[in-house]
């Protein structure tokens, strides 16, 4: 089976309005949540589309599936997420073991709920890859010059571009191994995740690479705001002419 864990746990304090996460800001005439949640309801391989909301919106997203993707709503599980991205994730594993049991073929595409521009390729390509793989990253070349530093004050090297790549979602996995290294890592390795992958890569597992696309943009600051909204017009035009 083939499941979709929508990461709708963040906060979007970064949005500059704590009292509501960005993913329940009006892009057009609709939440962006439920712009994210639909192209999930498109694909027909999901069984069930998860969707992880901070505990004190439960009702709320709730209210906002039942509102805007009612023919949908028999595929959607609202459930709470966790206090870390991780912990989300693994809320979404859980809930699938304990709803409808894993098998050794069971798949999770992760996808945060404030990426709503990611389309039916990637989507399906991210199915195919866990399939094959057991784990794989959406992302796309790396375009500005990638600079490190240790001490974030001093360049200790600028790597070759070539190299590098920008890391988007869907992350997709499969579940049983998913849940089997997580449970593996020590506290020390747990407190340097930056996202599921690395999972797989702390343990020396392969992951596998899917080409994003430049227009699956995270919403994460008012700008991006502005930019989605652009973007979203400019798709209805297209869908008009």
């Amino acid at each position: 089976m083939v499941y979709a864990a929508i990461l709708a746990g963040g906060s979007g304090t970064r949005m500059g309005n704590p009292n509501k996460p960005k993913q329940f800001w009006m892009m057009g005439d609709r939440p962006v949540i439920v712009h994210t949640i639909e192209k999930f309801c498109l694909v027909d391989e999901f069984q069930k589309i998860i969707v992880l909301s901070p505990a004190t919106w439960l009702q709320q997203t709730q209210d906002i599936v039942s509102r805007y993707l009612g023919t949908f709503q028999h595929r959607i599980d609202i459930v709470a997420g966790g206090a870390e991205r991780n912990d989300t994730i693994m809320n979404a594993v859980g809930h699938i073991e304990k709803t409808y049991g894993m098998d050794d073929d069971t798949i999770i595409v992760t996808h945060d709920a404030v990426r709503p521009f990611v389309d039916y390729r990637i989507i399906v390509e991210n199915i195919a890859a866990a399939r094959e793989y057991g784990a794989c990253d959406t992302v796309i070349p790396a375009t500005d010059t990638i600079v490190h530093s240790v001490d974030s004050s001093m360049i200790a090297s600028i790597p070759n571009r070539a190299e590098y790549y920008q890391g988007q979602t869907p992350q997709s996995f499969n579940a049983k191994r998913l849940k089997k290294l997580f449970l593996e890592l020590t506290d020390d390795e747990k407190a340097i995740l930056t996202d599921a992958c690395k999972v797989f890569v702390l343990k020396g597992e392969k992951v596998a690479m899917v080409r994003g696309s430049e227009s699956n943009i995270k919403l994460t600051y008012t700008s991006d705001m502005r930019i989605a909204r652009a973007m979203m017009e400019q798709e209805e035009e297209g869908h008009h002419a």
